[in-house]
């Protein structure tokens, strides 16, 4: 994704209902659907949204929640049913750019608003139960298609039917989907280093992805170690038979 490039916003979806959920968090918000008209957009999110789960959702670096519609479009040809708009708990609904892939701290002009893309979604065990999939969770989180939360900097509307213009990019090339995955902890360094106004969840993560790495990296070693010193004792034993 590049500065100039841009997309369309199909949809503006807020709250629909609190669901009930298993479980200690007991209530959800994911239930969103799209409303008419434009929409105001706060440092908080948008008006008539809200999450429930304060402790894990929300706030200013998850105050919106982007979702590519040719994601949703596989998706529903995988699940074989239909995901209308908001089914992904998404704020927004997007058609011609590809959220997941967008590198952090774009920042998107949409309608009157500034927005800066913030985190991945990281998907949990609410998203599962609503979904009603089999190892939802396992699956959305293989796939990589997360979508992306925003920052709000300048607060303004959204409607349906708006440009999404990609004002900025960083020049570190870091993308959503690379944070998610962790796949490579030299980029998640690099990402510290570039971005200064990352979350404290975001740092989290990548901490997390650090530990792995290095968790797999000392599992290797010890593989590695075990190996030689099979070999060298194989290579004894080798050397006992024949002065045998």
């Amino acid at each position: 994704m590049r500065t100039g490039d841009s997309g369309q916003v199909l949809a503006v979806c807020v709250v629909h209902a609190e669901l009930d959920v298993p479980g200690r968090v007991g209530k959800s918000a994911i239930d969103k659907r799209p409303v008419p008209g434009r929409v105001s957009v706060r440092a908080l999110g948008l008006d008539g949204d809200h999450v429930c789960d304060t402790k894990h959702h929300g706030g200013v670096h998850q105050a919106v929640y982007a979702f590519a519609d040719e994601d949703a479009r596989r998706w529903g040809s995988e699940l074989d049913r239909e995901l209308p708009a908001g089914w992904f708990g998404e704020n927004l609904r997007i058609e011609g750019l590809a959220v997941s892939d967008v590198v952090l701290g774009t920042r998107w002009a949409v309608g009157d608003t500034l927005l800066e893309v913030s985190a991945p979604r990281v998907p949990c065990a609410t998203f599962g139960h609503w979904s009603g999939e089999a190892q939802w969770v396992k699956r959305f989180t293989r796939q990589g298609d997360t979508g992306a939360y925003l920052r709000v900097l300048t607060e303004g509307t959204i409607g349906a039917g708006d440009t999404v213009s990609v004002v900025h990019v960083p020049d570190h090339g870091i993308t959503v989907r690379d944070l998610f995955t962790g796949a490579d902890p030299e980029l998640l360094a690099i990402l510290l280093a570039a971005e200064p106004a990352l979350s404290d969840d975001v740092r989290t993560q990548i901490e997390r992805h650090a530990r792995r790495h290095a968790n797999a990296g000392r599992a290797e070693a010890r593989r590695a170690g075990e190996s030689a010193s099979q070999a060298t004792r194989r290579g004894a034993e080798l050397d006992m038979g024949a002065q045998l």
